[in-house]
């Protein structure tokens, strides 16, 4: 008898073409920026300009005297647009010898790779921010002990001094469509954690869940507000690895009102996936045997104005 013993089948295991889904981190640190785009043909610097507002003055003008007038008080604030890319070589032997949808996954993996560099690069300059606040006592990353953890009483900290620099809150986003437009929002403070802080604000009383908003909106990726501050989470969120008492990770959650930060592109250079098709090299590829896919793009991220943003440190639950 014949049996699949001794006539195996061509293959031996069943492969499954739907490709496995990606993990991959939520990217939240540009959706409240401004966008500053730079004209494309002029330069890759931008300069961002604000005048500083009077001391109130409470002095009656004596009459017949003119009173002292003021100078403007002008900073300046500048960035450079660069560029960023990465892509892959694809040989003409793999297009025709495998199953999987090559063009279509490396074109997925890149996109997810582009907006995965904004992310971080937009997150490393928002923690340039010299508002720092340390949970608890401690004045430095290496103070944080592991008790030292998000409270409460530290959000509204945070809120209070933001009040105090006269920030306002945020009631508009980027349109994720259009990576451009703004589409207006609940007004309120942002902050951005990292899916270990959360685990420590859902047992906060006085944390509201999303589920139990009621009429508003949720923010994609919003996991719940606490005194005047809505969360969203992502696993981007800045973590100083082993910077905290005894090695301990510390964490920088992110708590920003409007106007704290501004991206930056090249205008018609922000996005661009280049493919290359075989023989596109020319005599650097006579036997068609090559071809390329990358992303290619320009961005800067800055920070605005210091005092409407703050990077507030603290350890988390083990």
């Amino acid at each position: 008898m014949n049996t699949t013993t001794n006539v195996p089948s061509g293959v031996n295991t069943h492969y499954d073409r739907n490709m496995l889904y990606k993990a991959r981190p939520s990217l939240v640190h540009t959706m409240f920026s401004e966008v500053r785009d730079v004209p494309r043909n002029d330069t890759d610097k931008i300069r961002f300009r604000r005048y500083s507002l009077l001391v109130v003055d409470t002095d009656a003008i004596v009459e017949g005297v003119t009173p002292s007038l003021d100078e403007l008080q002008i900073t300046n604030i500048d960035a450079t647009v660069q560029q960023y890319g990465r892509g892959f070589l694809i040989t003409d032997k793999l297009m025709f010898t495998t199953l999987d949808p090559v063009l279509m996954e490396v074109s997925d993996i890149l996109g997810e790779n582009a907006g995965n560099t904004f992310d971080v690069l937009a997150r490393e300059e928002l923690h340039t921010t010299t508002n720092i606040q340390y949970a608890s006592t401690a004045t430095s990353n290496s103070e944080v002990t592991a008790a030292m953890k998000i409270t409460k009483a530290e959000v509204m900290e945070a809120v209070r001094t933001l009040k105090n620099a006269n920030t306002k809150k945020v009631t508009k986003m980027i349109d994720p469509s259009s990576g451009f437009n703004t589409s207006p929002v609940d007004a309120a403070f942002i902050g951005i954690v990292h899916p270990n802080t959360v685990y420590d604000l859902k047992l906060i009383p006085g944390f509201v869940r999303v589920e139990e908003y009621g009429q508003r909106k949720a923010f994609e990726n919003e996991v719940g507000s606490l005194d005047e501050v809505r969360f969203l989470e992502t696993t981007n969120a800045k973590v100083y690895t082993g910077a905290g008492d005894g090695g301990i990770d510390v964490y920088a959650t992110l708590i920003m009102g409007d106007h704290f930060s501004a991206i930056s592109r090249i205008s018609g250079e922000a996005l661009r996936n280049i493919i290359k098709g075989p023989g596109s090299a020319g005599t650097g590829d006579p036997f068609d045997q090559r071809q390329t896919s990358v992303w290619k793009g320009t961005f800067v991220a800055t920070v605005l104005n210091d005092s409407f943003g703050i990077s507030l440190r603290h350890a988390v639950s083990a």
